[in-house]
């Protein structure tokens, strides 16, 4: 495959905050510490105070693998995060069927190479890329399908508590739909048995998940971590309880939306006053405080202050953090240097800063995902048919259009001479009807703007009628746009892994890590 790349501001598909960080605008430097480079990266690697126990994490990891026959990189990757010099590149994401949209793999490949790169520029370190599996995530609606081309594939089920305790023993009809789509070409047949292996022989779905994506990326040393472990959250005891009982979070990332919204942003996420879920098999309810208590909705569970500390310390995994306090679990149980996240997850990063603060733990750097589109050879021939290029591309379809119209047509469409022309005219008719009467000056400039909006009217109204002479290319340019922008919006949000496996086998995944540059900040564009 060849890449071109353009910027992300081109795509008009990222939101300003978003343009902002990443073009470094000064006014976001309260809610970040480390700029998102390589100077940034020295500064954070000098700071970083990891203070959790790396030996837990090693072995807990070894136990999350043991029934996995794993690659030498990835078995020597779990080994390294117990040495001091070793920091981890974390991305993460919910545990989508199948690694559901593309840009699950897209985040998961920035990672790795993000770690390649850090190892070149900084050869005394080792860096580990992480996905860190949303095991704790209770929104099985959000995870249950995957659309494959123009198919939508649903795994069936009355789901209740974290996906990752899902019990995959009925997901047969989802799994023998999507291998049928994946069908009886070399490249289908052997991801077919991937996938069957990953969800017939593992009961949850995240060791199923795990097993996936260790067949995909084990041998670029990629390490899937499960948080949902007692010993790992033991370690974030201290701070559920003070988070619970004190409200800290709410305060802090409160006051942080507040001020970015004043500078005109849209803040992401919304912290509660208990940023915290009650979990066990089968339930994963908001915590809520009523008259000193604390609560479990939907249930009859409750606690007392003193009775909330010890089950806490008894039973740390039975509370889960939400989307705010996630994050922080994140870094306190990883030497981690980077979080890699797509636009959203980077506005609701920067939502959370003073909340790190607060607690002492350290902020990594906060990275954009690479982002893609994959340009097959039909569209690409299409695309030169038109004379459309990679970067008009992201115009809308009109615009598309109305450039083609005047681009391919013999014909003058636009009528900014003569607009120049009748508003000379209507200068000098103005200044001779000031001569005669000053309050003539007004009736001759409603005059030029009435004659001017006739013009304008008369040229949308020429370039209708051309367009109506141009159905079948105009059908291309729609058919185009559809197939490269699903439903309108970016390839990457809709499409599953699979047509690209089917087409280009492990080729796919070896272009993306050949061309996808973290550092650049490009969208990066795909010629198969």
């Amino acid at each position: 495959m060849q890449a071109k790349y353009i910027s992300y501001q081109e795509t008009n598909a990222f939101s300003s905050i978003v343009l902002d960080y990443i073009s470094k605008n000064g006014k976001l430097s309260q809610f970040y510490k480390y700029e998102p480079d390589f100077s940034g990266f020295e500064k954070a690697i000098a700071d970083r105070t990891f203070k959790a126990d790396r030996a837990i994490l090693v072995s807990t990891l070894q136990k999350q693998y043991s029934s996995i026959q794993v690659s030498p990189l990835v078995k020597a990757n779990i080994e390294l995060l117990a040495d001091k010099k070793t920091f981890t590149i974390t991305t993460g994401h919910q545990l989508n069927i199948f690694t559901g949209p593309l840009y699950f793999i897209y985040k998961i490949v920035t990672a790795i190479n993000l770690a390649r790169d850090l190892k070149q520029q900084f050869p005394d370190y080792n860096f580990v890329p992480v996905y860190w599996m949303a095991t704790e995530d209770h929104d099985f609606e959000e995870i249950n399908h995957v659309k494959v081309e123009d198919k939508m594939i649903t795994w069936n089920k009355n789901a209740a508590g974290a996906t990752g305790r899902l019990d995959t023993a009925d997901i047969a009809e989802a799994l023998a739909a999507y291998k049928g789509y994946l069908g009886i070409s070399e490249n289908g047949i052997g991801f077919s048995k991937t996938v069957d292996k990953a969800y017939t022989s593992n009961r949850k779905l995240s060791d199923a998940t795990r097993e996936l994506v260790d067949a995909l990326f084990g041998k670029y040393g990629l390490v899937c971590v499960d948080a949902d472990d007692h010993a790992l959250k033991s370690q974030f005891a201290e701070i559920i309880y003070k988070d619970i009982t004190e409200e800290n979070s709410f305060k802090l990332i409160s006051k942080a939306s507040s001020e970015l919204e004043t500078m005109g942003y849209k803040a992401q996420v919304n912290p509660r006053e208990i940023n915290f879920f009650y979990m066990i098999d089968g339930l994963r309810e908001r915590i809520i405080e009523e008259n000193g208590s604390y609560m479990v909705m939907n249930s009859s569970i409750g606690f007392t202050k003193t009775e909330l500390q010890k089950e806490i310390n008894a039973y740390p995994e039975r509370f889960s953090p939400n989307v705010v306090m996630r994050p922080v679990y994140q870094e306190v149980i990883l030497p981690n240097i980077a979080y890699i996240g797509g636009g959203a997850e980077v506005t609701y990063w920067l939502q959370l800063k003073a909340n790190f603060d607060h607690y002492k733990i350290d902020f990594p750097v906060l990275m954009l995902r690479n982002s893609a589109l994959l340009i097959d050879k039909r569209s690409e021939a299409r695309m030169e048919v038109l004379g459309i290029s990679h970067r008009n591309l992201f115009s809308d379809t009109e615009t598309l259009k109305n450039e083609w119209v005047k681009s391919h047509v013999n014909l003058q469409f636009s009528l900014d001479n003569e607009e120049r022309s009748i508003s000379a005219i209507f200068d000098q008719i103005k200044l001779n009807a000031y001569k005669i009467d000053k309050s003539l000056s007004q009736s001759a400039d409603a005059a030029k703007t009435k004659a001017l909006k006739l013009i304008f009217t008369l040229e949308k109204k020429m370039l209708r009628a051309e367009k109506r002479k141009h159905v079948t290319s105009f059908s291309q340019i729609d058919n185009l746009k559809e197939k490269l922008f699903p439903s309108g919006v970016l390839q990457e949000r809709v499409l599953n892994i699979a047509p690209m496996i089917v087409l280009y086998g492990d080729d796919f995944i070896d272009s993306l890590i050949t061309h996808f540059k973290p550092l650049d900040y490009q969208f990066t564009v795909l010629f198969a």
